[in-house]
Formats: C-alpha cells, sequence, structure tokens
C-alpha cells in the first residue's frame, strides 16, 4: 500500500507530521491541512482501531462513532495485514 501513495508530496506530508512536537501544535496543523469533518473522520477511525484492539463488536463501534461497517472493516483490515502503524502509535500513546 505505501507504494503505491509514496512519493516526493507525501514524503513532505510525512516529514511534516513528524516535525509536529505537541498536542497543540498537531491541532493546529490538522486545522490548516484538512477540513474538520477529515479530522473527525480521521479521529472515529482511531477510536475504532482501539476499539477493534479491545475486542468490540462492529455493531458496538458503529454505535459509537457512526463509521459504517465498511470502514470499520478497512480499519480492521489495516490493524491485521497493514504496516502497524496502528500498534505503533497506540505503543507510544501509552508510555
Amino acid at each position: 500500500m505505501l507504494e503505491k501513495v509514496k512519493d516526493a508530496n507525501t514524503d513532505k506530508l510525512a516529514a511534516a507530521i513528524v516535525c509536529v512536537r505537541s498536542v497543540d501544535e498537531a491541532y493546529r496543523f490538522l486545522s490548516d491541512l484538512c477540513t474538520i469533518s477529515e479530522i473527525t473522520e480521521m479521529s472515529k477511525r482511531l477510536v475504532a482501531a482501539e476499539m477493534l484492539r479491545d475486542g468490540n463488536t462492529y455493531n458496538d463501534i458503529a454505535e459509537m462513532t457512526h463509521l459504517s461497517t465498511a470502514t470499520i472493516t478497512r480499519v480492521n483490515r489495516a490493524l491485521r495485514y497493514g504496516s502497524d502503524g496502528y500498534s505503533m502509535v497506540f505503543d507510544r500513546i501509552a508510555e
């Protein structure tokens, strides 16, 4: 998957994300980069990933996040077969 999106532009985006040093800076960067709807949807996916790791059902996740079961399936696929990005972030948040 990464090979499909990796180019000079996405390298710049990834470098920009790495430059963020605090939650406040993250909010500032996200509010300039994304719409409120995009930020909200990404945060719901993160919550869904956490809920999936905790063993919650798709129905419970859909009810709490208002994500479609198709989106929850994509999040679950990323958890199971992706690049371990969710796991990396969850482990670092827990530290």
